[in-house]
């Protein structure tokens, strides 16, 4: 059938076959038995030379969990060229790893006028990647193909204007398609409050998700599923009685309850072992990384599986821009992942390609 497509195409426009797809855009794609592996590994190597730092020693995690950056630290300034040229290698990075997702975004926060506490954070980061510069995404069949949702927030966490951090990943029933760390717009007063606004977000990506599937011939029979470690926002959201907790929350953000009353959306209760979404909204220890790299799919290439490469096993952990160039590789993420697990797609979709 594909050589069929190939040679019609081939006969109304000129085209070359360059056979299975390795590169695109920057991202490494490896196709085998086990699947389809995407990484960056190229790019992360030809970033830690472009900075001379491919000898560097290399930092088990991204963040230092007892380090909170601030815009005045009392450190000297930085070379704010350097800062900027650094930081924006490193966002272009996040298309396929979003074990540093949260951290880039957050010294996004300091390009204006960034201190020499800023750049180490971000050396720090570039010290993560020399020393997992063979991890990416395994896309991997499975058996359930539903759309499926993870939602956290870090209440309070940016020290200069006290806003929190939503963060949130999205998987079709195994590894993760698309993911986001991003500061909440308002202060939230409570947990609770900061938990409501990142399920809102949450929802809203969900919607748009599974019309694009609907879109890829993918069509959802079941309702997305989110799931969130807060019980007090859940029931924010399913109970629309106007009272003290939430009469001053912003109109947009009880855009969930709808949701939810018209069954268009599921909210469910996960406990925070179980939340994949942790990654994305505050700095983890050693085990809990890479324990959260694991469940969203991140792995080295062929070594997914095994007992021996599961982080829990390794660390005795037991369960507890977005630019056009960026919505391409995340379309082509879902695509990759669809074609994988639904081999009708491919028949249904190549005659409109």
């Amino acid at each position: 059938m594909l050589d069929g497509f190939k040679s019609a195409r081939t006969k109304e426009f000129e085209m070359t076959d360059l056979g299975m797809l390795r590169y695109f855009l920057g991202l490494e794609v490896r196709q085998d038995c086990n699947g389809i592996f995407l990484c960056q590994k190229k790019y992360a190597m030809d970033l830690l030379k472009r900075f001379h730092m491919e000898n560097c020693e290399a930092a088990k995690t991204p963040m230092n969990t007892n380090e909170k950056l601030q815009k005045s630290d009392g450190t000297e300034k930085a070379d704010a060229t350097l800062y900027r040229s650094m930081v924006g290698g490193l966002n272009y990075l996040t298309h396929s790893r979003p074990d540093i997702t949260l951290s880039v975004r957050i010294v996004s926060r300091y390009m204006h006028n960034p201190t020499k506490q800023h750049l180490g954070a971000v050396k720090r980061i570039m010290k993560y990647i020399s020393g997992t510069l063979e991890y990416g995404i395994q896309y991997t069949r499975v058996k359930e193909f539903n759309l499926r949702g993870y939602t956290d927030s870090d209440w309070a966490g940016c020290v200069d204007d006290r806003k929190s951090t939503s963060g949130s990943v999205f998987d079709l029933g195994s590894d993760a398609i698309t993911w986001s760390s991003k500061k909440q717009e308002t202060v939230a007063l409570s947990t609770s409050e900061a938990e409501y606004v990142a399920a809102r977000a949450a929802a809203k990506q969900a919607l748009w998700l599974r019309k694009l599937l609907t879109d890829l011939c993918c069509k959802q029979e079941e309702k997305p599923e989110i799931w969130c470690d807060s019980k007090s926002a859940i029931a924010m959201a399913k109970n629309p009685t106007f009272h003290s907790r939430t009469k001053h929350i912003d109109v947009q953000h009880h855009f969930i309850r709808q949701l939810v009353a018209e069954e268009k959306i599921t909210l469910h209760f996960c406990g925070t072992d179980w939340q994949n979404a942790d990654l994305f909204t505050k700095a983890l220890n050693q085990a809990k990384h890479y324990y959260s790299m694991e469940k969203i799919g991140m792995c080295k290439h062929g070594s997914r599986g095994g007992v021996e490469s599961d982080p829990a096993y390794v660390y005795g952990y037991s369960p507890t821009w977005h630019s056009y160039v960026g919505n391409i590789i995340f379309l082509f993420n879902v695509i990759v992942f669809i074609c994988l697990n639904k081999s009708e797609v491919v028949s249904l979709n190549l005659g409109t390609f």
